[in-house]
C-alpha cells in the first residue's frame, strides 16, 4: 500500500502539476483531522509521512510542566525525566499514539481531504496558468453553447463568451476555431473563471501586433480604437520613426496586413488614420473617408468641434444611423457637430442679421421715451380746436 502511494503520489505530479509537497501536507493535515475525529486521546497531534518508505506515524506532543492539569496537553517533569534527565520545565515531547486500527473511517477522511485540498491546487495551478493571459488574445475551440454563454476551450479550462461578447455577424458552431481577447480572469470558490470577448477594442489593437510587427516592437503605435464590432471600426496610429509612414505599415504590401485581420474579425470594416498634433486636422483625419472643408472649436467648451463639409460629402461625413460621426467622436474625445457649407454660409448669413435685430430692440426703448414729449407739442387743446373750429364757419 505505502509503494502503490508513493506511486500515485508520483503519477499525480507529472499527470497534474500537483507538486508531491504539496499532496504530502494535505495528507498530513487530513491525518490530523482523522485522528482527532475518532481518536481524542491527543489534541497537539503531529503527522510525520516518511517520503521515501512512505510510512505514516502519528505524535502527540506535550508540554513539559511541574504540574499537570490537562494530560492531553502536558506531560510531569518527572515523567519526562525517566525518558531523558535532559528535559526541562517547557521542552516538548513527542509521544507515537499511532493506532493499530486506524481503519476505514479515519482513512475516507483523510481521502476527502486530501481529494478536497488536491482540487485546490488545480484550481491555483490553472489560475496562475491563466492570469497570466489576461489583456491577451488566445485562440480556442467552441465547445458548447447555452441561453447565456457559449464556453470556449482554452486547453486546460473552459472560458465564457456572454451575448455582449458575441459578434452580431457571427454565428458560432461547435469545433469552430476562434481568436478570442481575455478580458477576466477570477479565481472562484468554483474554481477559475476565464471571460473572453470577440467585441472588445483591444482584440483589434492585439491582431494587428501579431501582423505588423512594427507595432510589436514599437516603432508605430496605437494611440485610440473606437469600435462598432461586427460593423467598422476607426484606429489611430502613429510612428515613432520619421521615415516609417504608420498608415502604410498597418495596411501592408497590397493591403494583406489589415485583410488578415478584417477576415479574423468576419469581414469587419477598418479604417486606418494618421494621429497628428493638431486637434483640427487629426478629427478631419478622423472623419474619413469624407473630406472636410474646416473645423470651428467652440470657445466655451474645449472638447466641442463644428466641422464643415461639402453639401454632396454631408451624408458620407455623418454614416450610416450617424456611425461614422459616432465613431469619429470616440476615436477623438471630441464632440463633433457636422454641418455642410451651405448650412454654415446660412448661419454665417443670420448672425449679422440676428445682431442687428438686437442693436434694433436696444435702441427702440430710447425712441419710445423720446416719443411723448413730441406727440404732446404737437396736439393741440381743445380750446384751440374749437377755436378753429369757429373760425372756418365764420369764414
Amino acid at each position: 500500500m505505502n509503494k502503490e502511494m508513493l506511486s500515485a503520489l508520483d503519477a499525480l505530479e507529472k499527470e497534474k502539476g500537483v507538486k508531491k509537497e504539496v499532496v504530502v501536507e494535505a495528507m498530513e493535515a487530513a491525518l490530523v483531522s482523522a485522528y482527532k475525529r475518532n481518536y481524542g486521546q491527543a489534541q497537539n497531534v503531529e503527522v510525520d509521512f516518511d517520503e521515501k518508505t512512505g510510512n505514516i506515524h502519528i505524535y502527540a506532543v506535550k508540554e513539559v510542566t511541574e504540574e499537570v492539569f490537562d494530560s492531553r496537553l502536558e506531560v510531569a517533569l518527572k515523567e519526562a525525566l525517566t525518558i531523558n534527565e535532559a528535559y526541562e520545565i517547557g521542552d516538548e515531547i513527542r509521544f507515537e499514539v499511532t493506532p493499530k486500527d486506524f481503519g476505514r473511517i479515519a482513512a475516507q477522511t483523510a481521502k476527502q481531504v486530501i481529494l478536497q485540498r488536491v482540487r485546490e491546487a488545480e484550481r491555483n495551478i490553472i489560475y496562475d496558468q491563466y492570469i497570466k493571459y489576461e489583456n491577451e488574445i488566445m485562440q480556442g475551440v467552441v465547445e458548447r453553447r447555452d441561453s447565456r454563454y457559449i464556453y470556449v476551450n482554452l486547453g486546460k479550462i473552459e472560458a465564457i463568451l456572454s451575448r455582449n461578447d458575441q459578434m452580431p455577424n457571427e454565428h458560432y458552431e461547435p469545433h469552430d476555431r476562434i481568436k478570442v481577447f481575455v478580458t477576466k480572469v477570477e479565481n472562484t470558490p468554483k474554481g477559475p473563471q476565464v471571460h473572453v470577448s470577440r467585441t472588445h477594442p483591444d482584440l483589434v489593437k492585439r491582431l494587428f501586433e501579431q501582423e505588423v510587427p512594427e507595432i510589436f516592437d514599437g516603432t508605430v503605435e496605437i494611440v485610440s480604437i473606437s469600435r462598432e464590432a461586427g460593423d467598422r471600426t476607426k484606429m489611430a496610429v502613429r510612428s515613432t520613426d520619421a521615415n516609417v509612414d504608420p498608415v502604410g505599415t498597418c495596411v501592408g504590401p497590397r493591403g494583406q496586413r489589415v485583410q488578415a485581420v478584417v477576415n479574423e474579425l468576419a469581414g469587419e470594416n477598418m479604417d486606418i488614420i494618421e494621429w497628428v498634433d493638431d486637434p483640427a486636422v487629426y478629427i478631419a483625419n478622423a472623419l474619413n473617408p469624407a473630406q472636410v472643408v474646416d473645423v470651428w472649436f467652440d470657445d466655451e467648451n474645449d472638447k466641442a468641434a463644428t466641422v464643415i463639409v461639402p453639401d454632396y460629402q454631408l451624408s458620407l461625413a455623418i454614416g450610416k444611423r450617424g456611425q461614422n460621426a459616432r465613431l469619429a467622436a470616440k476615436l477623438t474625445g471630441f464632440k463633433i457637430d457636422i454641418k455642410s457649407e451651405s448650412e454654415a454660409e446660412e448661419a454665417a448669413v443670420q448672425a449679422p442679421a440676428a445682431t442687428a435685430t438686437a442693436d434694433d430692440t436696444t435702441a427702440a426703448p430710447e425712441a419710445s421715451e423720446a416719443a411723448p414729449t413730441a406727440e404732446t407739442a404737437e396736439v393741440p387743446t381743445t380750446d384751440q380746436a374749437t377755436s378753429d373750429g369757429t373760425d372756418e364757419q365764420a369764414d
